[in-house]
Parts: structure tokens; C-alpha cells; sequence
């Protein structure tokens, strides 16, 4: 799953990066903290145009009478997407991408304690999230969650589901841009693209600011760094 995440892009530079016609209301950057319920960046097709808009980061089906109304829907399973009453027609007509500089997974101690790591892409690049969205009551409040799929072996030794990762060359295909084949991206990323470091358990709680969570966890520090 992915739970937690940050971005540090500056908007302009996001807006350069998609091709995308930005919105008034972007969140502010950069964040080293991004919880369920906030604005994300999401880049989505609107009149055949890419726009970088601010959606709320938890999907809610047309059904919830009220943003409380039923689970808080902040991942959608790849093998189930096209499946569930909640997301398949979001999978079929409204696909998106979620960018972010990089996300937070945690591991357990023997003892239950919980302590977080650090996932950046290898070279430094921003992450394109596959995610889908969904208009939501009178208002029409924007909301989105990001797609996730099966780990591969080198993301499994911290936990056994990770984001769906998308490289510049699929993001037409998942827009709607090249036509159908979408549910072919639907798979685990390359193993070396992404690299992992252990940082402070700070980022446990979702109040944390600032870019000391991102730093990574001196070895000697709270038991070492190996999964």
C-alpha cells in the first residue's frame, strides 16, 4: 500500500515535466508529509488538455452520503480495480497520475514497534503514481486514490504491496491519450528503478513537518537500517 508520501517538485517545474495546464488551487510545496485527506498534485485529461489540478487524496464513491461515509479509500488494488463496484468505472474513463518525490512504507519489530523508510527512485527523478479519480457530491469535490500493485522482490523486503510506478513513455496509455491497453501497465516496477533508506520514526505521526523526515537514520541509530 502506500499510506504516506512527500513532494518537493516546485508546481512549475510539475507543470513542465506533464505538459499540463495548471490550476489555481495547487497544494503548497514542498511537503515531507503528505497524509490521506490532503490535497495531492494530480494530473488528469480535461477536454483532451493535461491539467495539474488538487484533488483530495481518498476516493469517495458516489454512494458515501458524506466524506465519512464508508472506508477511507486512499489505495485501489490492480488485480481488483476494473472489478469493484467503487473504482471500475474510474479505471475505465478516469485514470491520473499522482506525482510525488517519494513515499514512506514501514516495517515491524519483533516487538511491534513500527519503523519507516524512505523510497526514492533510484535516479533522483520524480514518481508518477497511477491513481484514479472521482467527482464527488453538490459540490463536486475531487478525490482520487493511488493504484497499487503486488511488490516486486526488492520493494518485498519491506512490504508486499507498492505503488503503481509509471515511466514518461506509459503516462499517454494510462491518460487516455493513446488509446485502450491500460490494464497491461498494471505491474510491479523494474527492480533497480527504486532505492530505500530508514529514517527517523518522526514521520509516525502525520502532524511531523519539515525535511528532517526524509533524512536517513544514521545506522547506529534506533537499531540500525536493514530490513
Amino acid at each position: 500500500m502506500c499510506g504516506r508520501f512527500a513532494i518537493t517538485l516546485p508546481s512549475d517545474a510539475m507543470v513542465r515535466l506533464f505538459e499540463a495546464v495548471p490550476a489555481n488551487d495547487l497544494p503548497d510545496v514542498p511537503n515531507f508529509n503528505v497524509c490521506p485527506t490532503n490535497p495531492v498534485h494530480v494530473v488528469r485529461l480535461s477536454g483532451g488538455q493535461r491539467r495539474l489540478d488538487a484533488l483530495r487524496w481518498g476516493f469517495l464513491p458516489h454512494w458515501y452520503k458524506t466524506p465519512g461515509g464508508g472506508p477511507l479509500l486512499i489505495n485501489a488494488r490492480a488485480e481488483t480495480l476494473a472489478e469493484k463496484p467503487a473504482f471500475r468505472d474510474a479505471c475505465r474513463s478516469r485514470r491520473a497520475l499522482i506525482v510525488a518525490s517519494g513515499f514512506y512504507e514501514w516495517t515491524r519489530t519483533e516487538t511491534g514497534a513500527r519503523l519507516p523508510w524512505y523510497i526514492t527512485r533510484r535516479d533522483g527523478a520524480p514518481l508518477a503514481f497511477g491513481a484514479v479519480w472521482q467527482n464527488w457530491g453538490a459540490d463536486s469535490l475531487g478525490t482520487c486514490a493511488i493504484v497499487t500493485t503486488a511488490a516486486n522482490k526488492h520493494m518485498a523486503q519491506i512490504h508486499h504491496r507498492m505503488p503503481l510506478i509509471l515511466p514518461p513513455e506509459d503516462w499517454p496509455m494510462w491518460l487516455g491519450e493513446a488509446g485502450k491497453g491500460a490494464a497491461r501497465l498494471m505491474r510491479p516496477g523494474p527492480e533497480d528503478a527504486l532505492e530505500f533508506h530508514r529514517v527517523g520514526v518522526a514521520v509516525n505521526s502525520n502532524r511531523a513537518a519539515g525535511p528532517d523526515l526524509i533524512a536517513p537514520l544514521a545506522a547506529e541509530s534506533e537499531g540500525g537500517s536493514s530490513p
